[in-house]
């Protein structure tokens, strides 16, 4: 008993939370919150879409599978070229010394907090029809327009997203070649293994996942791109988010709206949660 008794008293004592408020009291405020800005809204949003025959009418038209098409198409194009680029621009900073690679590499950091909207302003100055290459143009060749309008067609708009979304490739993978072993790179140099060789067998494994988590975070925020189409004027370019704004605002039809929205957020949910697998095993690689 009087060991018991000494056990009892040795026990560190409860923390306040249990003795007093429980401590689901304290999820309540976020949850509130969160019901209230985003919950509640998007169960408007689904709602509004279960009107009767508005799946049917919106799956049934050609606007919405071109749209749908448009859309993925784009954001494949866009995230391929983000792959390739990045990676490319990622072993330059990373692996080739020149004066300013370390202020190249907190560039990078500083461009993903710009809108989007800025490349695609930045593009129109260059490449817009009244833009520097179409101003150089007329002025060396007395021509009345210059050749460059392919802003406004969907290479322009994965000229941008290419342009905008590359640095989200370019971050994970300039972490992942900072924790391979130099000493790796050295060994296969000195065995003879030509540049090409050692990117191929030696740095691209080690940056796989990386590589993977970037695709699959340029690929989601592709497929909800709406500023940089809106920007480039691209007239026949019509994404799911442009389609939404198409039936809401100019035609006033919500119910399809809602249909083309809740059509996007499934697919981009079902997406994020690939690029979350594939972020966690990236982590878990390294």
């Amino acid at each position: 008993m009087a060991d018991a008794a000494t056990l009892r008293a040795a026990r560190p004592a409860a923390p306040a939370a249990r003795r007093g408020t429980p401590r689901w009291v304290w999820a309540l405020p976020p949850v509130a919150v969160l019901a209230v800005a985003f919950l509640y809204p998007l169960a408007l949003v689904v709602r509004e879409s279960l009107a009767p025959g508005a799946y049917a009418d919106v799956f049934a038209s050609e606007a919405f599978r071109d749209a749908l098409g448009t859309t993925v198409g784009l954001a494949v194009g866009a995230t391929a070229g983000c792959l390739v680029l990045g990676f490319a621009l990622a072993l330059i900073v990373a692996f080739v010394p020149f004066p300013g690679s370390r202020a190249v590499a907190r560039f990078v950091d500083v461009f993903l907090s710009f809108p989007s909207f800025l490349v695609t302003l930045a593009l129109l100055f260059v490449y817009g029809t009244v833009g520097m290459a179409n101003g150089a143009w007329t002025d060396l060749t007395g021509d009345a327009e210059g050749p460059f309008r392919f802003l406004t067609t969907p290479w322009g708009v994965l000229l941008a997203e290419i342009t905008y979304f590359t640095p989200f490739v370019m971050r994970p993978l300039l972490g992942a070649f900072s924790q391979i072993d130099t000493a790796q790179l050295e060994a296969a140099s000195s065995l003879g293994a030509r540049p090409a060789r050692i990117v191929r067998q030696v740095i691209l494994p080690e940056a796989l996942p990386a590589l993977a988590a970037g695709g699959s975070l340029v690929l989601v925020m592709c497929l909800n791109e709406f500023g940089i189409v809106l920007f480039t004027g691209a007239k026949g370019v019509t994404t799911l988010p442009m389609l939404v704004h198409g039936k809401a605002i100019l035609e006033s039809d919500y119910a399809a709206a809602c249909v083309v929205a809740v059509v996007n957020i499934v697919i981009s949910v079902g997406l994020y949660a690939l690029y979350r697998v594939v972020s966690r095993r990236a982590g878990a690689q390294r």
